[in-house]
């Protein structure tokens, strides 16, 4: 029997709120006064009992335990432990649309609470079998070029930073023109690490597909099951709630330079000692570049 029905899918759904935000223009009427009522005051809710619930939301007792079976609960305590859990970890992203009213404190919470939700979904939607093929295949990688246009293109710059944690020479190649000849010059043993959050930019993907007819492996780090991982060996899927309506654009390039901090740290961890000495050596040199006292 299949496990991949809706049910399923919304009972798996880590953050409650996220559920039922996503699921309100679904829900009947009166269902949809008990999730306003939860969307409005999530902190408010957990102390409330089911009749302090309805009468909050203005219906019947019944009406909000069938509420709560149609997020993916059980019933009224499972949906206040998993409401919990979620206002926990900061609130979703519909309590984080920026108002022109918000005051700079506002603005502050606002922005910390959707990048911290945000950051806990890509983390418990990232494979991590894949995160592990990714990391045995830039092990094994006798260099690796990484790509990627605007944003992306910041997170590929990040990553060719760390090359002293790969231990292999690395490159980031920004320039369309600059990044088909590289992919061009590929060969087996290479590896071609290819960022797009849509994953529908046509020059990447152009440039996955020709990394890999010339026999390198090629990584992809999208927001989403893109088309671009139809020309990829590994796919790390890095899904965000981006909202990127007004001001809030960047939380899927956060979590892309977090998947490159797992990838770069965990590659460094299976070196061999002769690779952590030269990078101590490396941190040494960089810390004689530094001023030690005040002058």
């Amino acid at each position: 029997m299949p496990t991949d029905t809706p049910e399923a899918t919304r009972t798996a759904a880590h953050n409650i709120l996220e559920v039922v935000r996503t699921l309100r223009p679904e829900l009947r009427k009166s269902d949809r006064k008990v999730a306003d009522a939860v969307l409005a005051n999530p902190a408010g809710v957990l102390n409330a009992t089911v009749a302090e619930m309805a009468q909050l939301a203005d219906v019947s007792q019944p009406t909000v335990i069938r509420f709560c079976v149609a997020v993916g609960c059980t019933g009224y305590q499972e949906f206040k432990l998993r409401l919990a859990h979620s206002v926990a970890l900061g609130l979703p992203a519909t309590h984080s649309v920026l108002l022109g009213t918000d005051t700079p404190g506002t603005v502050v919470d606002k922005i910390f609470d959707y990048t911290i939700s945000s950051l806990d979904w890509a983390r418990h939607h990232l494979d991590k079998a894949a995160i592990e093929r990714a990391i045995e295949v830039l092990e094994a990688a006798r260099s690796i070029a990484f790509f990627g246009f605007g944003a992306s293109g910041i997170v590929a710059r990040d990553a060719q930073q760390k090359f002293p944690l790969f231990g292999v020479p690395c490159s980031a190649e920004l320039d369309s023109h600059q990044q088909i000849m590289a992919a061009s010059m590929m060969q087996p043993g290479d590896v071609a690490v290819v960022i797009s959050n849509t994953g529908k930019t046509r020059s990447i993907i152009e440039v996955a597909r020709t990394a890999r007819e010339n026999g390198a492996k090629v990584i992809a780090l999208t927001g989403t099951d893109s088309p671009l991982v139809t020309y990829c060996d590994v796919a790390l899927v890095a899904e965000t709630l981006d909202n990127t309506n007004i001001y809030t654009p960047t939380i899927s390039r956060i979590a892309a330079l977090v998947v490159i901090d797992i990838l770069s740290t965990a590659v460094a961890l299976r070196r061999n000692d002769a690779h952590f000495q030269r990078f101590q050596t490396m941190k040494r040199r960089l810390n004689e570049l530094r001023f030690t006292e005040r002058i």
